[in-house]
């Protein structure tokens, strides 16, 4: 028998800057989707790429003098590796400029063409660049600026070809009464019903006056308007024109996963193309919200976007996945603040989900050995914690299958808190000073194993790195990776399993101002990148008077060690004459410890002590980087004894 399908898309990204974390918050909560469907026995594919024509891709690779194919090729190789780094489970990564999107979008034209729905006329009117999108005079916003980014539009006119939208206004009007949760959430469809009801008008689908995109089948002198392009990768991700048995098993679409932003482009242009073109339509479009900062919505000009990579680098992986599908409420905006995340990682991951973990594993190794007990005699407890269990299992799956994975976690940790709880009820460490009591013992330590074994399966779809950790700690990391979703029930955890501790929890507090403490260290630290030859301001230059206020010594390295709890971090002793001191380097994923001992480096003698994670730290060690983070300490062409100034 073969198995359920399910086939979900995220927006494919143009790649004109890199993605910051409002991106990377569509394509994990698609990920979070995807993995729950296959873990609940679907076979689910998951669409994801970059749209890579359009005025804007021409404009940016003009100015750097290169092609637009060898502009995208930089960046779709950069966001790939974003993916990868996220750990995306993505079966296709689709691009625009693919040989065979480029056969699918020109039959798709020509198909649409042919029923008689696309002519040739003039157009006249206003195009915002960035968003690639056509307005009409009385859709702008004051000042000729475009109502969706805000940013001045250029007047245009060029001979055009047009699909006749209008002429869909009333069979889409009746498809979205038959089938109201097409658009999702509520508020999005009332949006589009009335956006429709106000007047549909003809798209303007092809530029004659921009070589960059694909050509128009029937008129060589133009290329395909972006959108129109765009939107017909959800067919070539699936084979159209390939392979009409791969094609049929997963088109319609069950999910379109977007922003608010592009909604009109996916709930009204799309629709009425498949409908000219008599293919299905896809059961659900969900238009989520912005991840926004306190002073709006992330974007470059602001310089308010967040790298996550750089969280990732920071914090760990599954506490920045953790963090975008908790926050926020799926399809409302939600803010992104590194106080809130630093937050939720104490309180959430460390606080409740790891220290179970700590206490229940040491628990196990204090009491039995390592070795997971039988259940012996119940406690009074004991049949609440398993029925939290199964009716957060419940609500967790009703809250995926209404997409709010926020609610989902939240009921989850309904069972993480219960589980703590159950520990300070039981009290374990009084039953072990009772031989008579240690079948309650054992029973109370399965069951917190037990807890915690469906809090490891449960996260699977959202946490993939802590699931797995969980799993090896518990004994059962092989059982664990292959965990399906119906293994949520209750009392599948084998007495007898061996546990193992590990020397690290897996997710350790963060200090908030020894963080930023950091953060701002390592942003003195690093030199000034070197940039167009222009006269400085005076107030970028400093006097010699300020120089000599710089104490600057030769230190020799005496010791160095790893910072617990820090991927770049070295703790290191040196020497400065007859003085001894200690420092914090963020120097840990260019040097290996062993290899500093000996070297004399330049360091900054007085500067003001601080405490980075936990660890005193009385000067600064001088270091040279570049661009593409490749870092040297600073170093000297003569032995000079440790202790001597530089001036």
């Amino acid at each position: 028998m073969s198995k359920k399908t399910f086939y979900i898309t995220t927006p494919i990204y143009y790649p004109s800057d890199k993605l910051h974390i409002g991106h990377a918050y569509t394509t994990v909560a698609a990920d979070a989707i995807t993995r729950y469907k296959r873990m609940n026995g679907y076979d689910a594919f998951f669409l994801t790429g970059t749209d890579e024509h359009g005025q804007k891709i021409a404009r940016k690779a003009a100015e750097r003098g290169i092609t637009p194919k060898e502009y995208v090729d930089e960046i779709v190789s950069w966001i790939k590796n974003l993916w990868s780094e996220l750990r995306i489970s993505n079966n296709e990564f689709i691009r625009t400029t693919d040989e065979r999107h480029y056969r699918v979008v020109q039959h798709v034209f020509q198909t649409i063409y042919e029923k008689g729905d696309i002519y040739k006329s003039e157009y006249e009117g206003w195009y915002c660049t960035p968003c690639e999108t056509f307005w009409t005079e009385r859709q702008l916003e004051e000042g000729n600026c475009c109502p969706d980014c805000n940013r001045p539009t250029e007047k245009m006119k060029e001979e055009s070809y047009f699909f006749k939208m209008s002429k869909y206004a009333d069979q889409w009007l009746e498809f979205i009464e038959e089938n109201p949760d097409f658009i999702q959430p509520e508020s999005r469809r009332n949006e589009m019903i009335n956006f429709v009801k106000s007047g549909l008008e003809d798209l303007c689908v092809s530029r004659s006056s921009l070589k960059w995109g694909v050509p128009v089948p029937i008129d060589q002198g133009h290329v395909i308007y972006v959108w129109f392009d765009a939107l017909s990768n959800y067919l070539t991700g699936i084979k159209y024109l390939e392979d009409d048995e791969f094609f049929n098993k997963y088109w319609p679409a069950d999910l379109h996963l977007v922003g608010k932003e592009i909604m009109r482009f996916h709930t009204i242009q799309w629709p009425i193309m498949l409908m000219s073109m008599g293919l299905p339509l896809p059961k659900k479009v969900f238009g989520h919200g912005w991840l926004v900062m306190k002073d709006g919505k992330m974007s470059k000009s602001k310089g308010n976007v967040v790298d996550p990579l750089v969280l990732k680098q920071d914090f760990g992986l599954d506490a920045i996945r953790y963090y975008l599908l908790r926050e926020m409420s799926f399809g409302a905006d939600g803010s992104y603040s590194t106080e809130s995340l630093i937050g939720r990682i104490n309180s959430d991951l460390a606080n409740d989900l790891g220290n179970l973990l700590n206490r229940t594993i040491a628990m196990v190794q204090k009491y039995f050995g390592g070795t997971i007990p039988e259940i012996g005699s119940a406690t009074d407890f004991d049949q609440e914690l398993q029925a939290v269990a199964a009716a957060v299992v419940q609500s967790m799956e009703k809250s995926m299958e209404e997409l709010q994975m926020n609610v989902a976690l939240e009921e989850l940790w309904n069972l993480v808190r219960r589980a703590n709880k159950y520990i300070d009820e039981t009290q374990p460490w009084i039953l072990a000073k009772d031989e008579t009591k240690k079948p309650i013992l054992g029973t109370v330590l399965y069951h917190l194993c037990e807890a915690l074994r469906i809090i490891g399966v449960a996260l699977k779809p959202f946490l993939v790195e802590t699931a797995e950790k969980m799993g090896e700690q518990l004994g059962i990391g092989e059982k664990m990776d292959a965990a399906q979703w119906s293994e949520t029930r209750w009392g599948l955890l084998q007495p007898g399993t061996q546990v193992k501790s590990s020397v690290e929890p897996i997710f350790p507090r963060i200090d908030l101002e020894e963080y930023f403490a950091q953060k701002a260290s390592d942003k003195e630290s690093k030199p000034v990148e070197s940039k167009k030859k222009e006269k400085k301001e005076e107030k970028d230059l400093i006097t010699f008077d300020q120089f000599q206020k710089l104490d600057l010594r030769v230190a020799e390295i005496l010791e160095a060690e790893a910072v617990k709890g820090s991927n770049k971090l070295l703790k290191v002793q040196v020497e400065i004459g007859e003085e001894r001191r200690q420092l914090v380097a963020g120097i840990a994923k260019h040097y290996d410890p062993e290899e500093l001992v000996g070297k004399k480096v330049i360091m900054v003698y007085n500067m003001k002590p601080a405490k980075i994670f936990g660890v005193e730290s009385n000067g600064m060690i001088l270091a040279g980087s570049t661009a593409d983070d490749i870092l040297a300490v600073s170093a000297l062409d003569k032995d000079l004894p440790s202790g001597s100034r530089v001036k």
